[in-house]
């Protein structure tokens, strides 16, 4: 019935997860009534979710080529000590905040230049090594946390403004807002300029993109740099949240962040997906840990969850894929 109904398999394409997000709410609600919706609990989700949604953002830039960054964990981590690190020895805050960025593209276009100067067959090579290498240098820097940051550079992770009237009355963090300004400006660089529309040419197909005049490899530089720099925002927004630069930050954060953008609509196969579905992905995912932590279930089950959630998303659109060839 939905596939003779146009408008309707319009509708769900769109904001179908939107609606994955309403219905899990409503049975979080149900379940813990008097927790789930409780100030607290509210602020906390918006706060916790917000580095993983920078992650998110950068690697749907990524997935949209039919590329993969396994690195962003790792980026992040060593970001988030590079920052401490300068701001501990007494480096002015503004230039403290530029640093998680800064080494995040710098990481990002060691990404995008290995890729394409070296012709690698595909960018999980060249991103898990810097995985690695990210890592190694991560733990050089320093093997133990470093903590107590200026007041400036917690203020991102830490802020909260306390409007009254909206939810949640406990205050909406900064890092909400910041990861709503990244959002909007993420999808009007992808939606409304030429570097954008070359992005998602060349996820649809590549060597088209090639043909129709576009540099692809300038292009996917671009792209490994952008992931890069919003990896080096989560290393700011973790370090604000935390009041600290720790070498095991990041760990294993490279696969939800693949997982939020492909359970949020995006393709492994690329051309496709939303800004809208990569942050619906990462409240999923954000909602899923929260239920089962107020219902006092085993973490161990939010990985069994989360990897199912994926092998799901991922068979959606391996069907999507084939009824579109059959057209």
């Amino acid at each position: 019935m939905i596939s003779n109904n146009p408008a309707l398999s319009r509708f769900l394409e769109s904001y179908g997860i939107i609606l994955v997000v309403l219905v899990m709410m409503a049975i979080l609600y149900a379940t813990q009534p008097a927790t789930f919706l409780s100030a607290t609990n509210l602020s906390n989700i918006l706060k916790q979710n917000a580095y993983p949604a920078m992650l998110a953002l950068g690697m749907f830039v990524v997935i949209i080529t039919a590329g993969i960054d396994l690195s962003v964990g790792s980026v992040l981590g060593l970001s988030i000590i590079c920052l401490a690190v300068a701001d501990k020895a007494g480096v002015p805050w503004p230039i403290v905040l530029l640093i998680g960025p800064l080494v995040g593209t710098a990481c990002g276009l060691v990404n995008g230049l290995g890729y394409t100067l070296l012709k690698l067959p595909h960018p999980f090579i060249m991103t898990l090594g810097t995985l690695n290498i990210a890592r190694g240098l991560t733990s050089l820097i320093s093997q133990a946390p470093i903590s107590g940051l200026q007041p400036e550079v917690r203020f991102a992770g830490q802020k909260v403004f306390d409007f009254g009237i909206f939810l949640p009355p406990a205050g909406v963090p900064f890092s909400f807002f910041l990861v709503i300004i990244c959002a909007v400006g993420l999808w009007f660089f992808l939606n409304r300029t030429n570097m954008g529309r070359h992005i998602f040419a060349i996820g649809g197909n590549p060597q088209a993109a090639r043909v129709s005049g576009i540099d692809v490899d300038r292009v996917l530089v671009y792209v490994y740099a952008i992931c890069g720099f919003f990896a080096g925002l989560a290393a700011l927004l973790l370090a604000g949240r935390t009041d600290s630069g720790f070498p095991l930050a990041g760990i294993g954060n490279e696969l939800d962040a693949i997982a939020a953008v492909i359970i949020g609509g995006a393709s492994f196969f690329g051309g496709r997906g939303t800004v809208l579905g990569v942050l619906a992905g990462v409240l999923i995912m954000g909602l899923l840990r929260n239920g089962l932590n107020l219902n006092n279930i085993s973490p161990f089950w939010q990985q069994i969850l989360i990897g199912l959630i994926i092998i799901i998303a991922v068979y959606i659109d391996v069907l999507r894929r084939r009824a579109a060839t059959r057209k």
